[in-house]
């Protein structure tokens, strides 16, 4: 057995090749898998009615100490 990845032979190389090919054939097909079985249940969120513009910002403090900005 050769430990080494720069002088493995033809062969080692093919294994390592074929090894991630399934690895990534099966985690794409999981990944599909996960997806098309959502079945329709996520919700999204509609608004309705008229827009509301923002007005300038309003501040409330409960103390008399002036903000230095």
């Amino acid at each position: 057995m050769n430990h080494s990845f720069y002088s493995a032979d033809r062969m080692t190389h093919l294994k390592i090749v074929i090894v991630a090919l399934v690895a990534a054939i099966g985690v794409a097909g999981f990944s599909i898998s996960a997806r098309l079985s959502d079945n329709g249940l996520t919700q999204t969120a509609r608004a309705t009615g008229p827009a509301i513009k923002a007005n300038k910002a309003v501040v409330l403090t409960s103390s008399d100490q002036s903000a230095i900005r």
